[in-house]
């Protein structure tokens, strides 16, 4: 019996295959389609189109972390975020022992926070709480976050009209003020504590004139139960502050409107005595506006490293 002979593998075959398809469903004239047949010479040009061009070299492959870091830096003071959130996550990625990691997962969240993406910002300053939950620099993430969240409903208009900061939506007040509580309960000795004090004072008066605006507006649309809720709740979750006078003004209205006559009265004279005693405070002045002008490491100290 003779011996099978296999047939000898030739480089070329596969193109040959490939052309006689293209030749047989595409380009035979026995079946020529015009547009078929541009469709395939547009492919076959792209294809010799892309082999020609050159392949792309990564200018920071040999960069080392200092570098690296600096660049970021270079351009996050130009403005180009996008270009240094991408550096500071290439040095997270290629040196994530080594000591500039964690001051890229910091800078990343506050350069997300200078171009404007608070929701990024707060991700990352997160993130960062969780992987250095003892580093020496992690009160600064918890500021940051309080920062983001006090000036996130800031929009471009309030800038250049004065608005009433109660009147906006609480969320994110209510967030500020729990991130500044968190960072003075953990690290009451912090050098963001003093401001970050400052900042709950503000943010508590705002939200219980917030209480007393959305009180008003059910006495306007003479819900006056819902009104008193609102009143009692201020005057119960937010003592001392500037606007326990207005609530107690807009509970007696309500309790008149109710019929409730000896809880108006008596209301009526705990305003009075509160008066006569000088206990009602005035608002608080807002605290002096943190800028975008400076730099998470300036405000650290960090840079000389």
């Amino acid at each position: 019996m003779g011996k099978m002979v296999l047939p000898t593998p030739n480089a070329r075959e596969p193109k040959i295959r490939c052309f006689g398809i293209i030749w047989t469903f595409y380009l035979n004239p026995l079946q020529y389609d015009p547009m078929r047949s541009v469709l395939v010479c547009a492919f076959v040009l792209t294809l010799a189109a892309c082999s020609w061009l050159p392949s792309q070299e990564d200018r920071t492959k040999d960069w080392s972390a200092a570098k690296l870091y600096s660049e970021a830096a270079a351009e996050l003071a130009v403005g180009n975020y996008a270009r240094a959130i991408e550096y500071y996550e290439m040095l997270e990625a290629r040196y994530p022992f080594g000591r500039y990691a964690a001051q890229s997962q910091l800078e990343v969240a506050y350069t997300h926070y200078r171009a404007d993406e608070p929701e990024t910002a707060l991700a990352a300053a997160d993130r960062f709480i969780k992987l250095y939950p003892k580093n020496p620099y992690v009160d600064y993430a918890y500021y940051l976050k309080g920062i983001i969240n006090y000036n996130r409903s800031v929009g471009f208009l309030d800038r250049y009209i004065p608005i009433d900061p109660s009147q906006r939506d609480p969320g994110s007040a209510l967030d500020a003020f729990q991130d500044f509580s968190e960072l003075v309960r953990l690290f009451p000795e912090s050098k963001y504590a003093s401001d970050a004090r400052q900042r709950m004072i503000f943010l508590r008066n705002n939200l219980a004139k917030n209480e007393v605006h959305v009180a008003r507006y059910y006495m306007k649309r003479q819900a006056y139960v819902a009104a008193a809720k609102r009143c009692k709740y201020a005057l119960k979750h937010y003592q001392r502050t500037s606007a326990v006078e207005d609530a107690l003004e807009v509970l007696i209205a309500a309790y008149k409107h109710l019929g409730k006559d000896r809880l108006a009265a008596d209301t009526e004279r705990v305003l009075a005595l509160n008066r006569e005693a000088d206990r009602l405070l005035d608002d608080t002045p807002p605290p002096e506006a943190i800028g975008l002008g400076y730099r998470a490491w300036d405000y650290l100290g960090l840079d000389t490293n």
